[in-house]
């Protein structure tokens, strides 16, 4: 076990940088690629799973194919006392995908998925009254979501 990473050892390194790739990659072929048996690997998996290490296993989806050709960042400011409202209405907008809370003068920054610009003003008319928005449309993304160094 690493001193950095205690949960997580190079083998078990491995076995999640697999499943981040193809998470519906079966034990036996999982088990041929790490040169182990089927029974070792099926153990260390269940034991990622019941650490909560591994989390669950999610489709990739083609947002453009599913008719959101835009994506936009959107900053979002509460106005004094309105915190918990633009959280709330962040969990009912089913266009917001993603979303930190973070520190600094803003306070969350949302990843929406848009059908049109016109969309984007539909979607965050709910936020006028209890928040300030700055939004960024998303041209690319070079670098997709990916593991942290794991060792």
């Amino acid at each position: 076990m690493s001193a950095f990473n205690p949960v997580v050892d190079a083998l078990d390194a491995r076995i999640l940088a697999l499943l981040a790739d193809e998470g519906r990659l079966p034990i036996s072929e999982l088990a041929r690629r790490l040169g182990l048996s089927a029974p070792s690997v099926t153990e260390r998996v269940r034991r990622l799973e019941s650490e909560d290490v591994i989390r669950g296993y999610a489709a990739g989806l083609d947002l453009q194919r599913l008719g959101y050709p835009l994506q936009a960042l959107v900053r979002l400011r509460p106005v004094p006392g309105r915190l918990r409202d633009v959280e709330a209405l962040l969990l009912q907008t089913p266009e917001c995908i993603e979303c930190d809370k973070i520190t600094g003068e803003d306070c969350f920054v949302a990843r929406l998925v848009l059908r049109s610009i016109q969309h984007l003003d539909q979607v965050l008319e709910p936020f006028a009254d209890c928040a300030e928005t700055n939004s960024a449309l998303v041209k690319s993304t070079p670098v997709q979501r990916r593991l942290p160094p794991l060792r």
